[in-house]
């Protein structure tokens, strides 16, 4: 039996009951796939244990969480408490404290679900974007000076390093590789941005040469979007920056029919440490409590975090459960124009992975 131990941090607004939802289908999905265990250990790290204590997590929180086979995470994000404060205090400090430096982010038009595009640009989508995770914009680096005069002055630094850079070229070549069409685009700004996205250009290039069996062509970030409104087809893997792919990942989801069914995993590629899954749609403190949440998003991170513990069998079995719950309107939550509770929704997709009155059926 395969008995894997998974760090729940539910953070923030509706982090915790979309990660709850993600459990119970999780234990579902367990009492039916043979040989799948798991050990799930709760954290109440986020912006209420700051309130109570002054630190988004325990000081210690990494040493904590360390000996995990993953990490299970929800949000992080309060109205009430500095973005930066929220999210350099949980977030960013376990992505870079465990190294997590390969974002990864699926997008494909589930059945049932329409998006924004014409139906037959919305059918192409089939995209994974990988976005470099650990420096780029968010490093961290900078500082401000003068503080509340006119001459006040703040200042972030991008910062790109080779290693950093080639690290996440090769991992972007290696998933491509991996896909059917082994096509590859990566994107840049390097015609304004002189320094750091040259650099970008150079590195990647390099690694590029070792993957002759790879599709490759190169955009510009803001020609990027365009592409991925009017020639959705045209995208199959991405590789990005932290800045440009956080933006152009959001736009993919969006896309895809709603937020509230985006995925990501940040992986270490290593498995020194343990890789941390998340819906992307953020606390959404607007819904908070209402029990309207969709949490197809989690759901979908959670076959994520299956398949990189190796449960491939137990990965497609939930995404098939996931793609015939939004096959069925009345399993459709607000944000995608239906009005199923996160409660009924949750109880389709259990049905769905359990076999027992499927919404297939």
């Amino acid at each position: 039996m395969s008995l894997h131990k998974i760090a729940v941090i539910g953070g923030d607004g509706i982090g915790p009951e979309v990660v709850e939802a993600g459990v119970e289908v999780l234990e579902a999905l367990a009492a039916v796939e043979p040989g799948l265990a798991f050990d799930f250990k709760r954290f109440d790290w986020g912006s209420d244990y700051y309130r109570r204590n002054g630190r988004m997590m325990p000081q210690d929180g990494l040493e904590q969480i360390k000996g995990f086979d993953a990490i299970y995470f929800g949000s992080v994000g309060d109205p009430n408490l500095p973005d930066d404060v929220t999210l350099w205090g949980l977030r960013l400090a376990i992505c870079q404290g465990f190294d997590q430096y390969a974002n990864v982010r699926p997008t494909r038009l589930l059945p049932g679900l329409t998006g924004p595009l014409r139906p037959d640009l919305g059918k192409q989508i089939d995209w994974v974007i990988v976005r470099e995770n650990s420096e780029g914009e968010y490093a961290g680096v900078g500082g401000r000076a003068h503080r509340g005069l006119p001459i006040e002055v703040g200042i972030d630094v991008a910062v790109f390093t080779r290693a950093g850079i080639e690290r996440i070229a090769r991992f972007a070549c290696e998933l491509a590789l991996s896909r059917p069409r082994k096509l590859l685009t990566v994107v840049t700004k390097s015609n304004a941005q002189r320094h750091g996205m040259v650099l970008w250009d150079e590195v990647v290039r390099g690694v590029l040469r070792d993957y002759p069996g790879l599709s490759v062509d190169w955009m510009l970030v803001d020609a990027m979007t365009q592409r991925m409104v009017n020639k959705p087809g045209s995208i199959d893997t991405v590789l990005a920056t932290n800045l440009h792919a956080d933006i152009l990942s959001d736009l993919a989801a969006a896309l895809g029919g709603s937020l509230g069914i985006g995925s990501t995993s940040n992986i270490d590629p290593s498995r020194s440490r343990p890789s941390m899954f998340e819906p992307i749609h953020g606390s959404a403190f607007d819904i908070t409590g209402k029990g309207v949440a969709n949490p197809l998003g989690s759901f979908w991170t959670a076959s994520l975090m299956l398949e990189h513990l190796g449960e491939q069998a137990a990965a497609r079995r939930l995404m098939v459960a996931i793609e015939l719950v939004t096959d069925r309107a009345e399993y459709l939550s607000p944000d995608l124009g239906g009005a199923a509770s996160t409660a009924e929704v949750t109880s389709a997709v259990i049905a769905a992975v359990s076999g027992v009155n499927s919404p297939s059926s």
